[in-house]
C-alpha cells in the first residue's frame, strides 16, 4: 500500500462515526459523578479545587468504560491514584522547566510502555499523563499541590462509591461476554447448514474465557446463569464441524445430510435462546419445534457411523444446555464428591508480577510496545518544549495532543491524529463561542462542562472524532471556571493541537515499528502452536489410556492465541505503506486459509477422542512422532522465507493406509486432511518465495 492510499485509508477510519449500543444509565452515573465532586468543590473552596477535583472524577468516570473484566470501583480507585500521585509530582517539577521535562520523560515512557500489560492499562495511564498535563497548569502552592491530588483522589472516590451504591447490571460485562460466545456458536451452527466447512472467530470464546476468571469470593457470588455454559459452548463447537463435515461426518447430499440441517438449525436456535436469557437475566425459553428435533428417533434416526456418533453427542450437549438454565451444570469427581470449578484470577501479588513479567518481556529493541514507549517519550518531550518557546503559552497542549494520539500501530496513530485535530477545532470552536456569548459564572461554566462530559460518555464508542469534541468543549467550560480568557484559548488550543498531532504522525513516519516484516514470525508461531495441538490430540489416539484432556486443552488455548496474534497482525499489515518484503497479500491469505484448515481438522479429530479402555493405535503414535520431528525444521523454514516440507509426514501416512482397515476410520480420514492442509502451507509460501526473488520493474 502506498502512503497516499494509507493515509486516506486512515484518514477515512479517524473521520467514521459508528452507531452503537450506548449505556445511558452508566454514562448518567458517571456525569453525576463529576457534578457532584464540581459542585461539593465549588462550594467549599475556590475555582481551581474545584477543577481538580473534576479531572479527577472525570478520569476515574472515563477508566470505567473501559472493557474489563475486574470490578469497575478498582478501576476507578487506581486511576485516580495515580492521577493523584502523577500531578502532585507534576506540581513539584513544574517550577523548573528541565525537572518537568525529565519528569514528563520519565512518566510518558512509563505509559508507554504499560500496553504491554494490556489496552485497558495502556488508556488508563494514557489518560492519567494527559489530565495531569492540564491540572499542572493551575497556579498554586506546595501544599496546595497536595491539596489538588487528594480532591482528584477524592473524584476517584466519590465515582467508585456511586458504583458500588448504584449498580447498572451487576456481572454485565461477564454476561455480555457468556452471552457472545454462545450466540457465535449459534451462529457457526447455521452457517455450517450451507457452508459444511465455514469458519469459526474463536475470540468470542477466548474472551469468555477472559471473562470467567474470578477471584474465590466472586465464584460464590456468580450469578446461576454465569455457571457451566462456556465449558459446553467449547464442547459443541467441535461437535457441529465433525457433524457438518463432508469426509467425517454425513455425505454432502441425501437424506443424511437433511438430518444434519435440522440438527444445525435447532442447534442453533436453542444456543440463541439461552444467549438472550444471560444477556438479559431472564429465563430460557426455547420453541418446542426445536427440542423436538434435538430428540433420537424412535428408530435410531438416518445417521450412521462417525455422524451418527456426532450426532448423539451434539443432543446430549443440548440438553446439558438446557438443563442448565434451570439449575448449574455440576461436575462430579470420580468417587462422586462435588466438584466446583472456576478460572481463578490472580491477587494483587499474582497480578503486579504478571505485569512485571510482560514489561520485561517487551524490554527489547525489537519490541513495538518499547518502541512505542521511545516515540511517545521523544514527541512528549519535543512538543513541550517546542510550545514553551512559541508565544501562544498553554505549553501542555501539544504534548498533550501527542499522548492522546499515538498508539502502538500505525492505523490508530494516524486515524486519531485526523480525528484529534478536527474534533478539537470542532469543540474548541463551539465551547469558545458560547463562553463569548454567553460569558458564564462558575456554576453555569460546570453546568456546561457536565453536559460535555455527559455526551462524551453516552458517546465514547461512536468515534473519536465525537470524543475529542466533546473532551475539547468540555476542557473550554472547565478552565472558565476560574475565568481564562476564550480567545487565548481557542488560537492556542487549535495551533497546539496541529502541533501536537503532526509530531505524533511524524514520529511514526521516522521511528515506525512496522508489522508486516513481523508476518513470517507470526505465522511460524501459529504453525508450531498448530503443530503442538495436532500432535497433542494425536497422541490420545496413539495412547488412549493415558489420555491427558488438560494437555489437548492447554494446546488448543494456546493455539487460539497464535491465531489470534496472526490475525491482529494481518489487519495492521494491511493497512501500513509498507511492501510485503517476502510475503505478499496473497500469500499470506493462502497460508492463512491453510493454516485454519489445519485447526480445524484438529478440532475435529479432537470431537471424535477415542474413551480410554480404546486400544491404542500404532500408526497415529508413528505420524504423530512424524509430525513432532518435523515441525521444528518448518517453523524455521517459514521464519526463514523457505517453503516447509513434510516428506517424514508423508511417509507415514502411507504407512498408515497400508496397515488402515475398510473403510478407514477418523483418525485416518482426519490425518489425511491436515497433510494436505500442510502441503496447501508449502504451496502457498512457496509461490510467495518465488514472487519475492522475481526482479521488480522500476515502476514497482
Amino acid at each position: 500500500m502506498t502512503w497516499s492510499h494509507a493515509l486516506k485509508e486512515t484518514a477515512r477510519t479517524g473521520l467514521a462515526i459508528e452507531r452503537t449500543r450506548t449505556e445511558p444509565l452508566v454514562a448518567v452515573r458517571a456525569a453525576g459523578g463529576v457534578a457532584l465532586v464540581v459542585t461539593v468543590a465549588l462550594w467549599l473552596g475556590s475555582t481551581t479545587l474545584a477543577v481538580s477535583a473534576a479531572f479527577g472524577a472525570f478520569s476515574a468516570g472515563i477508566a470505567t468504560f473501559q472493557r474489563s473484566w475486574r470490578p469497575r470501583p478498582w478501576l476507578a480507585l487506581s486511576a485516580s491514584a495515580l492521577l493523584a500521585v502523577s500531578t502532585f509530582l507534576g506540581y513539584l517539577a513544574a517550577a523548573h522547566t528541565l525537572s518537568f521535562v525529565l519528569m514528563l520523560a520519565v512518566w510518558t515512557l512509563l505509559t508507554g510502555m504499560s500496553w504491554a500489560v494490556g489496552p485497558v492499562s495502556g488508556l488508563v495511564s494514557t489518560q492519567m499523563v494527559a489530565v495531569m498535563l492540564i491540572t499542572v497548569t493551575l497556579p498554586t502552592s506546595v501544599l496546595g499541590a497536595l491539596g489538588h491530588a487528594l480532591l482528584i483522589g477524592v473524584g476517584g472516590v466519590v465515582q467508585a462509591l456511586l458504583i458500588v451504591l448504584f449498580p447498572v447490571r451487576p456481572w454485565g460485562v461477564q454476561r455480555d461476554a457468556l452471552a457472545d460466545a454462545l450466540a457465535a456458536v449459534a451462529d457457526y451452527a447455521r452457517r455450517l447448514r450451507h457452508d459444511p466447512v465455514a469458519p469459526f472467530d474463536p475470540k468470542p470464546l477466548m474472551e469468555a474465557r477472559s471473562a470467567a476468571a474470578l477471584t474465590p469470593r466472586q465464584a460464590r457470588r456468580r450469578p446461576r446463569q454465569l455457571r457451566g455454559y462456556r465449558l459446553l459452548a467449547e464442547r459443541i463447537r467441535p461437535v457441529l464441524a465433525s457433524l457438518a463435515d463432508p469426509v467425517v461426518g454425513a455425505p454432502e447430499e441425501g437424506p443424511e445430510r437433511d438430518r444434519v440441517r435440522e440438527l444445525l438449525a435447532a442447534t442453533g436456535t436453542v444456543l440463541d435462546a439461552v444467549a438472550h436469557a444471560i444477556r438479559h437475566g431472564k429465563p430460557v425459553r426455547v420453541p418446542s419445534e426445536a427440542m423436538s428435533v434435538m430428540r433420537v428417533p424412535e428408530d435410531g434416526g438416518q445417521l450412521t457411523g462417525a455422524a451418527r456418533r456426532a450426532a448423539l453427542r451434539l443432543i446430549s450437549l443440548v440438553a446439558d444446555v438446557v438443563e442448565a438454565s434451570d439449575e448449574p451444570v455440576e461436575e462430579v469427581s470420580a468417587e462422586g464428591r462435588m466438584v466446583h470449578r472456576f478460572l481463578p484470577r490472580p491477587g494483587i501479588a499474582g497480578t503486579v508480577t504478571a505485569a512485571l513479567r510482560a514489561v520485561r518481556r517487551e524490554a527489547r529493541w525489537s519490541s513495538p510496545v518499547l518502541r512505542h514507549a521511545v516515540r511517545l517519550c521523544a514527541v512528549a518531550v519535543s512538543g513541550y518544549l517546542l510550545s514553551t518557546a512559541l508565544p501562544l503559552g498553554h505549553a501542555y497542549w501539544a504534548p498533550l495532543t501527542s499522548t492522546m494520539v499515538l498508539r502502538p500501530d500505525f492505523a490508530q496513530t494516524y486515524s486519531r491524529g485526523i480525528a484529534r485535530f478536527l474534533g478539537t477545532l470542532a469543540g474548541v470552536l463551539v465551547g469558545g463561542g458560547l463562553v463569548a456569548l454567553v460569558h458564564p459564572g462558575p456554576y453555569l461554566s460546570t453546568t456546561l462542562a457536565v453536559l460535555c462530559v455527559l455526551s462524551m460518555y453516552l458517546l465514547l464508542r461512536t468515534g473519536f472524532i465525537v470524543t475529542s469534541a466533546c473532551v475539547s468543549a468540555y476542557v473550554v467550560f472547565l478552565l472558565s471556571i476560574p475565568g481564562e480568557a476564550w480567545q487565548q484559548t481557542v488560537q492556542a488550543r487549535v495551533a497546539l493541537t496541529l502541533l501536537g498531532g503532526v509530531l505524533a504522525m511524524a514520529a511514526y513516519a521516522v521511528f515506525p515499528a512496522w508489522e508486516t516484516p513481523r508476518l513470517r514470525d507470526r505465522l511460524a508461531d501459529w504453525l508450531a502452536a498448530n503443530g503442538s495441538f495436532a500432535t497433542a490430540v494425536l497422541d490420545v489416539y496413539a495412547r488412549p489410556a493415558d489420555r491427558r484432556p488438560r494437555q489437548v486443552r492447554d494446546a488448543l488455548l494456546d493455539a487460539r492465541a497464535a491465531r489470534a496474534a496472526w490475525e491482529q497482525s494481518e489487519a495492521q499489515a494491511h493497512r501500513e505503506p509498507v511492501r510485503h518484503r517476502g510475503l505478499s497479500r496473497r500469500a499470506a491469505r493462502a497460508a492463512q486459509t491453510a493454516l485454519s484448515t489445519m485447526g480445524r481438522v484438529v478440532m475435529l479429530l479432537e470431537a471424535h477422542l477415542p474413551e480410554r479402555d480404546v486400544p491404542p493405535s500404532a500408526a497415529a503414535e508413528d505420524f504423530a512422532a512424524a509430525l513432532r520431528q518435523e515441525m521444528p525444521e518448518a517453523v524455521e523454514a517459514v521464519r526463514e522465507r523457505r517453503p516447509p516440507h513434510w516428506a517424514a509426514v508423508h511417509r507415514s501416512l502411507e504407512r498408515w493406509r497400508r496397515t488402515a482397515g475398510d473403510p478407514p476410520g477418523v483418525a485416518l480420514r482426519g490425518a489425511e486432511q491436515l497433510v494436505d492442509a500442510l502441503d496447501d502451507l508449502s504451496e502457498a509460501l512457496s509461490k510467495s518465495a518465488r514472487q519475492s526473488r522475481t526482479p521488480r520493474g522500476p515502476s514497482q
